[in-house]
């Protein structure tokens, strides 16, 4: 049954879709999709142009807003939106520790998963899209890997599109995982001397931290067991316009003093659990290195084994040393699956996943080489999350496509600089710009 209700400024209708699980067997097993429609209370009644907005991730459901804040409000002055759970995520049909387990075992699960990569989110979209539009042409706005699969529907079916506008997510084209990540962690490095610039005395927090964790086991409310290099990886957080911030009061309240000594408070891991949990969203975990994945490679842990090529971001050897203990960030590693509750279950699938040789190309070259939609994309300074360098590679390879780079914002631009992010690019679509 559709549903149609109000918020302030807005009218929400939620809509459902039966898609193929395999679209290379459209016969065969079907899961649900479900979309957010949002159109401005005012224009309600008018037959607007549509634009499908894609969530970052992998592994995310579309933002759950209230009215119309941040760039929705100037998406909705000339668009209808609808909100998208990709596959797997938000209300869509879920895949978590569980419900996989009714796809039978590790190997049938790692199976099943193959087809929640971008190539499988784009033929949802073309599938969904005649329900939604009637059959017109839309305009996509793509997220971080919203933007990789943007670029995914440029090469297989840009006829779909009026116009394609991506915030922080030009992929490189060829690059296997080993690649993206050498090039992370010089630019993790870099985020984490900058926060430690504008911090110094996190150094010694970050540190007396780190000394602590080698020390002694500590296991978090929610079960998940808080190693030194799960404490790294909060470096995630330095990739948000204000993540060096809200890690700086992370730190700040991480001890307090107890009968039997120091220890890390309930406040410091009670906030902590949240930020390193994948409860809520387990397909990040589980096929982040396989959007990377092509070629008939394997990504074989890539972020795992690429860490050992940078010794400085070994924590023993820095508190051995006086060095700075770094941060990671944005990449995932086989100890998750064993620090996290909610990835343990799912340790075998995801090295299954791992050793996958059968991925096949996401992106056609000669395609996107004679594109003819339009199409701009934010392309943020130092990005942490996705390389400046791979995406202005990119960028010169789509006929046509239009760069705003910026050092104005991190990678959640689309977030905090909002409506005016998006008017940018779409006026550059329209060589307004």
């Amino acid at each position: 049954m559709t549903a149609t209700y109000r918020q302030p400024g807005v009218v929400l209708t939620d809509r459902r879709f039966t898609v193929p699980l395999d679209h290379a067997d459209p016969s065969g097993e079907t899961i649900e999709l479900y979309a957010r429609e949002v159109v401005a209370s005012d224009k309600a009644r008018q037959p607007l142009p549509w634009l499908v907005y894609l969530q970052g991730g992998p592994g995310f459901g579309a933002n759950r807003f209230v009215g119309k804040p941040a760039w929705l409000g100037r998406a909705l002055k000339e668009y209808r939106v609808l909100l998208l759970d990709q596959r797997g995520t938000g209300h869509s049909t879920p895949a978590n520790r569980q419900t996989l387990p009714l796809r039978g075992g590790p190997a049938e699960q790692a199976d099943y998963l193959t087809h929640f990569r971008s190539d499988s989110i784009v033929r949802d979209c073309e599938t969904i899209r005649a329900q939604v539009t009637g059959g017109a042409p839309w305009t996509v706005l793509g997220q971080s890997f919203g933007g990789f699969c943007a670029v995914n529907y440029l090469s297989s079916a840009p006829e779909g599109l009026t116009a394609a506008v991506i915030t922080g997510g030009l992929p490189s084209l060829h690059a296997h995982a080993d690649d993206v990540y050498r090039a992370a962690y010089p630019r993790i490095e870099r985020k984490v001397a900058a926060h430690y610039a504008r911090y110094p005395q996190d150094v010694e927090r970050a540190r007396r931290i780190a000394d602590h964790l080698l020390h002694h086991e500590v296991v978090l409310p929610n079960g998940y067991r808080l190693t030194v290099e799960a404490f790294q990886s909060l470096g995630i957080l330095l990739g948000g316009g204000e993540g060096s911030h809200r890690l700086h009061f992370l730190l700040e309240e991480a001890f307090v003093r107890t009968p039997q000594g120091p220890a890390l408070s309930d406040a410091f891991q009670e906030e902590v659990q949240g930020l390193l949990s994948y409860a809520g969203h387990p397909l990040y975990a589980l096929v982040h290195e396989a959007i990377y994945g092509q070629d008939n490679r394997p990504t074989a842990w890539s972020a795992e084994r690429v860490r050992s090529e940078f010794p400085q971001f070994d924590a023993a050897k820095s508190l051995a040393g006086e060095g700075p203990v770094l941060f990671t960030g944005e990449s995932i590693h086989p100890w998750m699956f064993d620090t996290d509750p909610a990835l343990r279950p799912l340790r075998e699938t995801a090295e299954h996943l791992a050793t996958r040789t059968d991925w096949t190309p996401l992106y056609d070259s000669a395609r996107l080489a004679a594109n003819e939609v339009p199409v701009a994309a934010a392309v943020y300074h130092d990005d942490m999350y996705v390389d400046t360098t791979h995406s202005l590679e990119t960028a010169r390879a789509i006929r046509g496509l239009r760069t705003w780079v910026t050092d104005e914002f991190e990678h959640d631009g689309v977030r905090a600089g909002g409506p005016r992010v998006l008017d940018r690019l779409l006026a550059l679509t329209r060589d307004e710009a």
